[in-house]
């Protein structure tokens, strides 16, 4: 099975509790990607997460620390976590493109995968930033330049429009609450839709391949239905298999 490593989908949450005249303040780290890990492990993927505040200092920095990997997915991390490793931010010293190096990366066989969410293609007020990025020549979608989110609380039920190994006798795919706005490029072939915007969408970029999937892989755009959905580690893992071509 592919070996996959997964960069981003957690965050750091600082708490302010006010009792009286006194006050304090407890942090926490919350892992937003549990129940992928454990679905993904036990289909059989070896994964390893990278933690989004440790994106900036050690994600990949070299072809060769790439190469142990078959599938890479950005899922919930900005493009700013990639470009401003301390050297860069705090010491002002030229350093790698990790975005560049990942676009060359898949050009020579490897792949890409975006989910969606707040820091995710433009993300919440566009700060993720990814237009106009290598990520986006990368990807089988374009990317707009501001804010791209659809909220939808009420629910909306996406539609599979084409298969493959990924989305052959899958079912019904269950509500989600909300998703990106994207434009799928034209030799992309989208598999589905939600409110006639393309949802999950394949590609190729070179000799490598890469996958745009435009909402959650948890809670909140991902609703609890889609959590509780039977098919939710297998959907996953036939998007990696696919990625690595372990599937036609």
């Amino acid at each position: 099975m592919a070996k996959v490593l997964l960069a981003g989908e957690s965050w750091i949450v600082s708490t302010t509790e006010y009792k009286g005249y006194d006050s304090f303040t407890s942090s926490k780290l919350e892992i937003g990607c549990t129940e992928l890990l454990d679905s993904l492990k036990k289909l059989g993927h070896d994964v390893h997460h990278i933690r989004a505040h440790d994106v900036p200092e050690y994600f990949p920095w070299s072809r060769q620390d790439l190469d142990q990997y078959d599938v890479v997915i950005l899922s919930d991390i900005g493009s700013n976590s990639f470009n401003l490793s301390n050297d860069v931010f705090a010491n002002g010293n030229p350093s790698i493109n990790r975005l560049a190096l990942l676009k060359d990366w898949v050009a020579d066989g490897g792949a890409l995968f975006m989910a969606g969410g707040y820091l995710s293609f433009a993300g919440y007020e566009g700060k993720a930033h990814y237009h106009n990025s290598p990520i986006e020549d990368i990807l089988p979608v374009n990317i707009l330049p501001y804010d791209d989110r659809v909220e939808a609380p009420q629910g909306l039920h996406p539609t599979i429009t084409d298969t493959n190994a990924i989305t052959d006798d899958l079912g019904d795919f269950p509500v989600i609450l909300g998703y990106q706005k994207l434009q799928a490029k034209e030799d992309a072939q989208t598999l589905i839709t939600v409110d006639h915007s393309p949802l999950l969408v394949t590609g190729t970029y070179g000799k490598g391949r890469s996958l745009a999937y435009a909402t959650d892989i948890a809670p909140h755009w991902a609703s609890q239905q889609f959590m509780d959905w039977k098919n939710y580690g297998e959907f996953f893992s036939r998007c990696i298999n696919w990625l690595a071509n372990e599937n036609h």
